[in-house]
């Protein structure tokens, strides 16, 4: 069997109409939905873009991995979902975004060439790449924000779009006046992008998607994961006809926020709502410009799930393919004050996930939901477990969900974790905090959603039955202080858990126990009677004599 995971990046798990969107209709992932099974509390392990991917494609914690926020490099010799399916026989490919960086010194310092097999490999998360674009070809007075090549940019230069870098200029850019509208200023996002809507990114990628489709089934009989990943409903927010006009402000949900929560809010919060990007989306003009865009974007991407979907039924490729629907964080959108995604509310933190598998053994949970506490780094050992791989749990730090899927229930996590690394942003100096204390944590289980940060400054904690916005903070309520124990004690568990010894597992642990007698070495005998004779063999006999 074959995978399809599809990413989208900062798609909210709450703007899918079969999530319960009033105004935003999804048929084609709804479909998917139908067909497969909808989980309702899946958390990424961090708000932030490169963070949560890295522990998507390695399954592991941020704080095992080591890529704590946008721009670390992802260290050479990481295990990644494709050294994991290549093992159990699966080829592994990218088409479309990473947000990885590859760990330039670790290469040189080990003398790995980056464009050998394994180099790319290492600079290209793990995947062999079909085609990668991070789709942010952002240019400043210093530069662009992305070094590398343009596929993207390439491919609307071959269609006639003309100059450099025509994703600053058409795809992401509106007309008026004759000059560029750029959708980097949220005042024209109600514009239409200058650009064919099938020339746009979500119909390129998904375009590549077909074509990796029948490259791959045409050349080998190997199965394959894809990792399609979109760049979209991520900004600028700007989006061409005819989905820049579907949606207006009276299809904008009111901002779910509070007066309350600006009172003695806790120090990161309220340095998060001062910031630029929070005082944008708090404001009103701002959210009606901005949501109806946001909106035709994810009608986009679910057309042209439609488009994908149509033709891997067509082709007969819908029989043998898990496809998976999620997304690498949300968008706060005005929500809680804040725009972005770098708390730990569930606009930000949860994602979509559906899981859409063929196989028979699924087929009692077709169009059924799960409220079990999923986090992303579950992906890969499910993905492991389609593969027919040996489990790996002594490097894999979440759990395969093919039990949810084959409608049993496993023995299953307490609590779902997520951590955020903020010491590179300007709040961290405001704070007065050394970059080891710019740190947060996060745990949700059933009830409750607990925010730890280090530094010093006091927890957040939200009960989510009684107040599911999250808009009454009881982190400083002494009445809830049992439930801040618990948190505490779960944050200590967590800690403590195995995360670093992960070229050895379990398994080939004990079975190394009491042979090292046989090695040769026999620490603690008072005389060889004490053990069997073979194994002081070599200790034993005539002298031998020397050459005279």
């Amino acid at each position: 069997m074959n995978i399809l995971y599809i990413m989208f990046d900062q798609l909210r798990f709450d703007y899918l109409s079969c999530a319960g969107h009033p105004h935003l209709e999804t048929p084609h992932m709804d479909a998917l939905a139908a067909k497969g099974m909808r989980f309702t509390r899946a958390y990424v392990q961090s708000p932030t873009c490169g963070s949560s991917r890295m522990s998507s494609y390695t399954g592991r914690y941020p704080s095992s991995h080591g890529v704590q926020f946008n721009g670390y490099p992802l260290r050479v010799g990481e295990w990644t979902m494709g050294d994991h399916l290549r093992k159990a026989g699966m080829s592994c490919h990218l088409i479309g975004k990473t947000h990885m960086v590859a760990d330039a010194e670790g290469l040189e310092r080990l003398g790995l060439a980056p464009d050998s097999l394994i180099g790319v490999r290492q600079t290209e998360c793990g995947f062999d790449p079909f085609v990668r674009d991070d789709g942010l070809w952002a240019e400043g007075p210093d530069g662009f924000y992305d070094q590398k090549r343009s596929p993207y940019n390439a491919f609307l230069q071959a269609k006639g779009y003309p100059g450099d870098n025509p994703w600053r200029d058409f795809a992401n850019a509106a007309v008026e006046n004759g000059d560029i509208a750029s959708g980097w200023f949220m005042v024209n996002a109600n514009k239409p992008a200058n650009i064919a809507e099938e020339d746009s990114e979500t119909p390129w990628l998904t375009s590549e998607a077909i074509r990796f489709m029948e490259e791959a089934e045409a050349n080998s009989d190997q199965p394959w994961c894809a990792h399609l990943s979109y760049i979209k409903p991520h900004w600028p927010y700007i989006v061409p006809a005819p989905y820049h006009d579907m949606y207006g402000p009276e299809h904008v949900l009111p901002a779910v926020r509070a007066a309350a929560e600006k009172d003695d809010a806790h120090p990161v919060f309220a340095g998060m709502m001062a910031n630029r990007i929070g005082e944008s989306f708090s404001r009103d003009d701002v959210r009606e410009r901005v949501i109806p865009a946001y909106m035709g974007l994810i009608k986009q991407a679910d057309d042209q799930m439609g488009r994908l979907f149509a033709w891997m039924e067509a082709t007969g490729r819908m029989k043998d393919t898990m496809i998976v629907i999620t997304s690498d964080h949300g968008d706060y959108l005005g929500d809680h004050w804040l725009g972005e995604k770098n708390l730990f509310h569930e606009p930000s933190i949860k994602v979509p996930l559906i899981i859409y598998d063929p196989r028979p053994e699924a087929n009692d949970t077709r169009g059924t939901t799960c409220d079990a506490l999923v986090e992303a780094i579950d992906l890969l050992p499910t993905f492991l477990d389609v593969a027919g791989g040996t489990p790996a749990p002594h490097i894999l730090e979440g759990r395969s969900l093919s039990p949810w899927l084959r409608g049993e229930c496993p023995s299953w996590r307490d609590y779902a974790m997520a951590e955020f690394d903020y010491s590179t942003m300007p709040l961290c100096e405001k704070l007065g905090l050394a970059p080891k204390d710019a740190r947060l944590f996060m745990i949700t289980d059933q009830r409750w959603k607990f925010m730890h940060a280090e530094g010093g400054l006091r927890p957040m904690l939200f009960d989510l039955r009684d107040d599911p916005d999250e808009l009454v903070d009881l982190g400083a309520s002494e009445q809830h202080q049992p439930v801040l124990d618990l948190m505490y004690d779960r944050l200590q568990d967590w800690a403590l858990r195995m995360s670093q010894r992960i070229t050895l597992s379990d398994a080939q642990i004990i079975a190394r126990r009491g042979k090292s007698d046989r090695k040769g070495i026999l620490l603690g005998l008072y005389e060889p009677e004490e053990v069997a004779p073979e194994l002081t063999e070599k200790y034993r006999g005539p002298v031998p004599k020397r050459n005279s």
